[in-house]
């Protein structure tokens, strides 16, 4: 994918590394020149340095070729009117802004902006962590929201392949949690069931 970086601090420049390693096709802005020093050596992607709401900034970093943008600099109003930009302007259909703000980032979601925000999500983690322990997570996806459950390998399973798990029509084998020694995600293999193991299950919540 071609994908459009706006912001070259700690997330935006770990965010072009990752995906710039992935294979994609990485530009990222930024206003300040010395913040590209954040980035990977090996990088290999497009670096514009520029005000990120100019729209011939924006064009100059490639965004009219770009199949999506992340809006992740520090500064809330920078990430929204670049994502305004990017789906009113250059009709970006992936787009997605980071926001600090807890009330603002509830305001403009609802208003069809895709956005993440770190505060609202560490304090749903830690909420989760001390009071939900025995509840399952939750991840929302859009408009769904998907719950993950662990559940301990029955003993009658113990040797015998996952797929033989009994499980209720809504639900799936995500993976499996080898008893603290990793995770393995489950995508039809056969994985040998022992009895420390832990089987992660997804379903979608109504």
């Amino acid at each position: 994918m071609n994908i459009l970086i706006v912001g070259c601090r700690k997330v935006g420049a770990r965010l072009a590394a990752m995906l710039d390693r992935e294979g994609h096709d990485i530009s990222i802005v930024d206003q300040d020149e010395r913040a590209f020093e954040r980035l990977d050596e090996d990088f290999e992607g497009f670096k514009t340095c520029g005000i990120p709401i100019d729209q011939d900034v924006l064009r100059e970093a490639g965004i009219e070729n770009c199949d999506a943008v992340a809006a992740v600099s520090p500064d809330d109003n920078v990430n929204i009117m670049v994502s305004e930009l990017a789906r009113e302007v250059f009709h970006i259909d992936t787009v997605l802004a980071r926001i600090y703000d807890p009330d603002r980032e509830a305001v403009f979601s609802n208003f069809g902006l895709h956005t993440i925000c770190p505060t609202n999500m560490t304090v749903a983690a830690v909420r989760s962590a001390l009071l939900e322990k025995e509840r399952p997570r939750t991840l929302n996806l859009a408009a769904h929201t998907v719950a993950f459950r662990t559940l301990p390998t029955p003993a009658h399973l113990i040797g015998e392949d996952v797929s033989r798990v009994d499980l209720e029509e809504s639900q799936s084998i995500f993976a499996v949690e080898h008893g603290g020694h990793g995770m393995e995600l489950y995508q039809g293999q056969q994985i040998e069931l022992a009895a420390a193991d832990q089987i992660v299950v997804a379903s979608l919540v109504d």
